[in-house]
């Protein structure tokens, strides 16, 4: 053999070896991947099942994509477990109108919040009664619109605002007392969190909370719908149409159509602010006006109430 032909036949060789080197590698790893693939499965499904698994392998975010597809489909639409149903006690096209009150009352006080809003929850432990007080005088129903703007920002992020307010639908399913004596839990300085902590996105917290409510302590219909996120769409619903009026920040309140504030700027965070404004309002006043900040600010720079900026 000549010296030409026999380093070609070496050459030959060595890429023989290294194709066959390859395919040994190739099926190796296939191996090692399927190995490992079956024994995540085996350990997620033991640990509760292949739905647990499936949704802790997408981080649960892909539950409140599909709830808010179908929100945009409407009543009566589903997809992937998750279907569209609004509560009982609402009102409007897919439930989304939460009015409490007379619904004869003459005027409306509509009140728009985000359930992680510390600000809300300031207002609510501050004001709260005095609203509830003005809405059983017959002074005015109370309209709320809730936002889920918190969970969307990437400086906290989460489900919390979300969640909760899927919760809060499902007290309103039992009656409106329910979901007034809920909404206040879950604004109470021992209920509500630090607007970083995304409590609300425990659906064992919020029945935790529920506890204490009248109606919803020990009621399993309601303590299935919260686990199961039977609102959730409807939630969704909500959280559009709080987008679709285009608030700027939460608080925000508004009588007949028109801002409440003290200061052009700032929402009534004190029982007596409140009260002047809803009596120059009702007396024919035009009250504190009708533009400016709202309060807890999601993405423009508005103060929140209180002299600092809270910018989301």
């Amino acid at each position: 053999m000549s010296k030409r032909n026999s380093q070609e036949a070496k050459r030959a060789a060595r890429e023989r070896l290294r194709i066959e080197r390859e395919k040994q590698a190739k099926k190796e790893k296939m191996r090692r991947t399927l190995a490992i693939s079956g024994g995540i499965v085996a350990v997620l499904a033991l640990a509760g099942g292949i739905g647990w698994a499936v949704t802790n392998l997408t981080g649960g975010e892909g539950r409140w994509e599909t709830a808010a597809q179908v929100a945009k489909e409407g009543p009566g639409a589903s997809a992937d477990g998750v279907t569209y149903k609004a509560p009982e006690n609402t009102l409007g096209a897919g439930g989304t109108d939460i009015v409490i009150g007379d619904e004869s009352a003459e005027h409306t006080l509509a009140i728009y919040e985000d359930m992680r809003c510390p600000v809300c929850a300031g207002f609510e432990q501050n004001v709260g009664e005095t609203v509830k007080k003005g809405m059983e005088d017959g002074d005015y129903k109370v309209s709320y619109t809730f936002g889920t703007f918190i969970d969307d920002n990437p400086t906290f992020s989460g489900t919390g605002s979300k969640n909760s307010l899927s919760a809060l639908g499902a007290a309103l399913n039992e009656s409106p007392e329910a979901f007034m004596a809920y909404k206040e839990v879950l604004f109470s300085k021992d209920g509500h969190p630090e607007e970083a902590d995304d409590k609300f996105g425990d659906d064992a917290y919020l029945i935790k909370l529920a506890k204490d409510v009248d109606g919803l302590k020990g009621n399993k219909e309601f303590e299935k719908a919260v686990e199961n996120g039977t609102y959730d769409a409807w939630a969704m619903k909500i959280s559009q149409q709080f987008q679709d009026e285009k608030i700027q920040g939460t608080p925000t309140l508004k009588l007949d159509g028109k801002k409440l504030t003290v200061d052009g700027q700032s929402p009534p965070m004190m029982p007596q602010q409140f009260t002047s404004l809803i009596e120059e309002k009702l007396g024919g006043g035009d009250g504190g006006g009708d533009g400016g900040g709202d309060g807890h600010d999601h993405g423009d720079g508005h103060s929140h109430g209180d002299g600092h900026d809270h910018s989301h």
